[in-house]
């Protein structure tokens, strides 16, 4: 091959690696809404997630949870370098009550195949303390800070042991009408303090966010769709 050729080649992959890139950050601000409507967008997301046959496994890890965090739309672009984005809320739940939100974003990049733009919409199971502490982090990576792993669905929720049910975090993504365990290694997670704002009407940690009782009416009937959704527990 010529050096030409190589020279030709290399930049194409460049060029390429640079139209991802803008069609990820085209695509973030659109992604952008405020925060009780990424509430109802999140009520829509449980909504469709509730209708799935294997949803009791999710259930189940939500009725025993800490926490539960949803990101309505994720958006994931690129070719070769992949990137994604995602605005989201987490709730903690304590002797049977909610308590919260407290927003924040997710995202990262990856290498792999990856090419055009894919929307996910992400719920996040946290089953213990540590799990809860990575979303009162201004930035927390996904495992690396605190361990995540795909939500266990159908048959490999049947088979899972105690031993393998350890991680801080399960992810469940719901892709073109198919839900399924998601993969989030390497996501970063930072709170969002512009949507924390402008919910709660002040500056607000994290911390203080998730020790407020939801009774909002904006987040009522979220609180309503999870309690639902518990009742399908296996």
């Amino acid at each position: 091959m010529s050096v030409n050729v190589k020279v030709k080649s290399v930049m194409r992959v460049i060029w390429l690696t640079v139209v991802a890139g803008v069609l990820l950050l085209t695509a973030a601000p659109a992604l952008a809404a405020s925060a009780s409507g990424l509430i109802e967008d999140a009520i829509g997301v449980l909504r469709e997630m509730a209708k799935q046959d294997d949803v009791s496994d999710m259930a189940r890890l939500i009725k025993g949870a800490e926490a539960v965090a949803i990101v309505p739309s994720m958006m994931k672009a690129g070719f070769i370098i992949s990137g994604e984005y995602g605005e989201g809320f987490v709730l903690r739940k304590r002797d049977g009550r909610w308590y919260g939100p407290s927003f924040y974003n997710l995202g990262g990049g990856s290498m792999g195949i990856q090419i055009g733009v894919q929307q996910v919409a992400l719920v996040l199971v946290v089953n213990n303390e540590k799990g809860v502490e990575s979303f009162l982090r201004s930035r927390s990576r996904l495992g690396t800070d605190v361990a995540v792993a795909a939500g266990p669905v159908g048959r490999r929720a049947e088979v899972a042991t105690d031993a393998q049910l350890r991680a801080e975090i399960y992810s469940y993504s719901m892709i073109r009408g198919l839900f399924v365990g998601a993969s989030l290694e390497g996501s970063v997670m930072s709170i969002s303090v512009q949507k924390n704002k402008e919910y709660w009407h002040r500056e607000i940690s994290a911390a203080d966010a998730l020790k407020q009782p939801a009774t909002d009416e904006r987040i009522k009937p979220l609180i309503r769709k999870l309690e639902e959704l518990m009742k399908k527990a296996n």
